[in-house]
C-alpha cells in the first residue's frame, strides 16, 4: 500500500494493493471448498460472477444462499465471510464487511490476504488507529508493510514512532524516496525544520555524492531565508558533482544577487541545456535572464546565444517570451522577429498569435497578418478580435469586400465590449470608403460615434 499524502505515492499505493487483489479474483479459492453440495457451488460461483459484473448486491444475495448451503462446513462458511466482506467493502458497508473479515480471522488465524483485505478497508474508512494492530501483525509475515507502520505512525501524529522507525528502515534497507517523503512531511507537520536540516546534513558527510540530499538542502535553507547556508551548499554540491545540472536552477541566482553576472550566465546556460530540467523552469530562468538584462542591457548579446540554445527545441513559448520583451523596449521589429518564429511553431498559442498579429499590423507587414490572421481563425473561429485584425489586414491589402464580410461576421460574436465594438464600426467605414459607397461609410461612422467612449 505504501501510502502518503503524496498524490504519486497514492497512486502506488493503489497499484501495490490491486495487483494483490486481482491476483486473488483471477483465481477463485476452489480448492478451500472441501466437500460440498452443488447448492453451495452453484451459489458460491454465482457470487463470484456477480461480483465479477460488480454487482455487489447480487453477490451478496447468492452469498446468502451458499451460507446456508454450507450448513455446518466451517470451513466453507469462512470462504463465503470473505468473500461478503469484500463485496461489503466495495459497498463501503464497512462495520458488516470488517465483522466478516473477523470471523475469517477468528476461525483460520492471521491469513495473509484477509488481514490485506481489512487493512483495505480501514484505511478506506480512514481508520488509522485500528489499522496499526492489525499492520504489526501483517509485519510478522511481510516486514514491508513496516513502512505502512511509519506511515499510519504518522497519519495518527506518532511522529517519534514514525522518525524512529523510518530510521531503523535506512539503517535496515538503505534510504529510500518514500520514506524520505514521509519523513519530510512530519517535518513540516511538527515545524521540526531544524531536525531535518540536521538529518540531511548527517545523510551528506555519509554520501556525499547524493545529489537529492543537496538540493533539497538548498530548498531548507532558502526557505528559511538563509541565503548563505543554501549558496554554500549550492557550491559543495557542484564541488562533490561538477556534472550536475540541478544545482544550477539555485547557483544562478545566488550569482546573480552577489552581482556575479558571468557566473550567472555560465548557470543560467547549464540550465538552458540541461536535459533534466523541465522547460517550466527553463522558461522561468529566462523570464530572470530577460529581467536581468534589462538593468544590465551591456549583456544584451548574450541574448542570440541563449537563442541558439532554444532554437532546437522549436518551442513557440520562448519566441514569445523573447519577443515581449522586445515589444516592451519598443524595438518593434526585433519583437516581431521573435513572435514570428514562435507563432510558426505554435499556432494554438492565442496570445502569441494575437501578439504577433498586432506587431505585423503596427509595422503594416499586411500581406504576413492577413495569412496568419486566416490560419488563426481556422483554430479560434470565435474570437472577434481576429476577425477585426483580419479586417484590417484586408483593407491594408485593398481587399475591401473581405474585409467587409470578416468585419460583419466578427462583430457578431461581440458581448458587451462597446471599445472593440466601435474598432469594428470604425474598420467598416474605412472598408466602405475603400470601396467607394459613402453611404455605408457615414453609415458605421455614425455609428461608432454613437458608442460610449470608455477609453477616453
Amino acid at each position: 500500500m505504501k501510502d502518503t499524502t503524496n498524490t504519486a505515492l497514492l497512486f502506488f499505493f493503489g497499484m501495490i494493493f490491486g495487483s494483490v487483489v486481482y491476483a486473488q479474483e483471477l483465481e477463485p479459492p476452489t480448492d478451500d471448498l472441501g466437500n460440498v453440495s452443488d447448492a453451495f457451488q452453484e451459489n458460491f460461483f454465482e457470487a463470484l460472477k456477480q461480483k465479477g459484473i460488480e454487482n455487489y448486491e447480487l453477490a451478496l444475495t447468492a452469498l446468502d444462499k451458499a451460507e446456508r448451503a454450507a450448513k455446518e462446513d466451517e470451513e466453507s462458511k469462512a470462504v463465503v465471510y470473505f468473500e461478503m466482506g469484500k463485496n461489503l467493502t466495495q459497498l463501503r458497508r464497512f462495520e458488516e464487511a470488517e465483522s466478516n473479515f473477523q470471523k475469517v480471522l477468528d476461525k483460520q488465524g492471521d491469513r495473509l490476504d484477509v488481514m490485506e483485505a481489512l487493512y483495505d478497508l480501514y484505511y478506506q474508512k480512514k481508520d488509522y488507529e485500528a489499522a496499526i494492530p492489525l499492520v504489526q501483525r501483517l509485519i510478522q509475515q511481510d516486514p514491508d508493510y513496516k513502512e505502512d507502520l511509519a506511515n499510519l505512525y504518522s497519519r495518527t501524529q506518532q511522529y517519534d514512532k514514525a522518525l524512529a522507525l523510518l530510521d531503523e528502515l535506512d539503517v535496515l534497507w538503505g534510504v529510500s524516496d518514500y520514506r524520505d517523503v514521509l519523513r519530510s512531511n512530519i517535518y513540516r507537520l511538527t515545524g521540526n525544520t531544524s531536525g531535518e536540516i540536521e538529518k540531511l546534513e548527517e545523510r551528506i558527510d555519509a554520501n556525499p555524492k547524493k545529489e537529492q540530499d543537496y538540493l533539497n538542502l538548498i530548498f531548507l535553507y532558502s526557505e528559511q531565508g538563509n541565503t548563505a547556508k543554501a549558496f554554500e551548499t549550492a557550491k559543495m554540491l557542484l564541488k562533490n558533482q561538477p556534472t550536475s545540472e540541478l544545482v544550477h536552477l539555485a547557483l544562478y541566482k545566488f550569482y546573480l544577487d552577489e552581482g556575479n553576472s558571468a557566473e550567472a550566465i555560465v548557470s543560467m546556460k547549464n540550465v538552458f541545456q540541461s536535459s533534466k530540467i523541465d522547460q517550466e523552469n527553463k522558461y522561468k530562468v529566462l523570464a530572470d535572464f530577460l529581467q536581468f538584462v534589462k538593468t544590465n542591457p551591456e549583456h544584451e548579446a548574450e541574448l542570440e546565444s541563449i537563442v541558439s540554445l532554444f532554437a532546437q527545441e522549436n518551442n513557440g513559448k520562448v519566441y514569445e517570451q523573447l519577443g515581449n520583451y522586445y515589444a516592451v523596449k519598443n524595438m518593434k521589429e526585433q519583437a516581431l522577429l521573435f513572435y514570428e518564429k514562435g507563432v510558426a511553431n505554435d499556432t494554438d498559442n492565442y496570445t502569441l498569435v494575437k501578439n504577433t498579429l498586432l506587431m505585423q499590423i503596427d509595422v503594416k507587414k499586411y500581406e504576413e497578418a492577413l495569412q496568419l490572421s486566416n490560419t488563426a481563425l481556422e483554430i479560434f473561429p470565435a474570437q472577434p478580435l481576429l476577425y477585426l485584425l483580419n479586417g484590417v489586414s484586408n483593407i491594408g491589402v485593398q481587399n475591401a469586400d473581405a474585409a467587409i464580410e470578416s468585419l460583419e461576421t466578427g462583430v457578431d460574436y461581440l458581448l458587451d465590449d462597446p471599445d472593440m465594438e466601435r474598432d469594428f464600426y470604425k474598420q467598416l467605414n474605412l472598408a466602405y470608403l475603400q470601396k467607394g459607397d459613402q453611404n455605408k461609410a457615414d453609415f458605421y461612422a455614425q455609428k461608432a460615434a454613437n458608442l460610449p467612449d470608455g477609453r477616453q
